[in-house]
């Protein structure tokens, strides 16, 4: 990734900027819905970005559902059939991406009933969720959140990348998941996703990022 103007912000500001960035977004595709990556490791919580822009567009009178893939997991018996830290196992099956293409986005094209699943597999019980679909009208916002977004060709109107530098993601990785790492190295170096995201926030600092809207 080339050099990049970053300019520092409050998160509070920032979930501001992206919903009003994001109020006159239409879809190039004629769908009613615009998708939205929040992309990021875990540490670097891009999640909790989604739902302050979420809330920041309820406030202006938008509609919005937030959803994580880590509700679309695969179940243990195909992610862990490999081992329980196996990193090609977590960069490429890790997550159920037919079942995001299937559940998620599928209802949300040109010409779809806008019903979407939020969830589907519980990690802690190893069960589906059961969840009942959410109808988003048209002009609500899908607000999607998780690791390694932008290798998956989803068809996103808007992606936000949440970087971490390598010393702050080892730093702010829990121990246990270290083993995870180079999986994020590998998609640094294939999908550069500071580059290929629309926008690229640096979270460096937790109470302080930078970004360059």
């Amino acid at each position: 990734m080339g050099p990049v103007r970053l300019e520092a912000i409050t998160w509070e500001r920032l979930g501001d900027l992206l919903a009003e960035r994001l109020l006159d977004l239409k879809p190039d595709d004629g769908s009613p819905w615009p998708r939205i990556a929040f992309d990021g490791a875990p540490a670097a919580r891009p999640g909790e970005l989604a739902h302050r822009v979420s809330e920041a567009l309820r406030i202006r009178g938008r509609s919005s559902l937030v959803v994580g893939t880590e509700g679309f997991l695969r179940p243990a018996s195909l992610r862990l059939e490999y081992g329980h830290q196996d990193v090609e196992a977590y960069y490429d099956g890790w997550f159920d991406t037919s079942a995001l293409w299937r559940e998620v986005f599928g209802p949300l094209e040109a010409g779809g009933n806008g019903r979407v699943l939020p969830d589907l597999w519980d990690p802690a019980t190893d069960r589906a969720t059961r969840s009942s679909s959410v109808q988003l009208p048209p002009g609500g916002l899908l607000l999607l959140h998780g690791p390694l977004l932008l290798r998956h060709w989803f068809p996103f109107d808007l992606s936000v990348h949440v970087l971490l530098s390598p010393g702050a993601l080892r730093r702010r990785t829990p121990e246990a998941e270290h083993w995870t790492l180079p999986a994020f190295e590998r998609y640094e170096n294939e999908v550069d996703p500071g580059a290929t995201a629309d926008v690229l926030v640096r979270a460096d600092d937790p109470r302080r990022p930078a970004w360059n809207g």
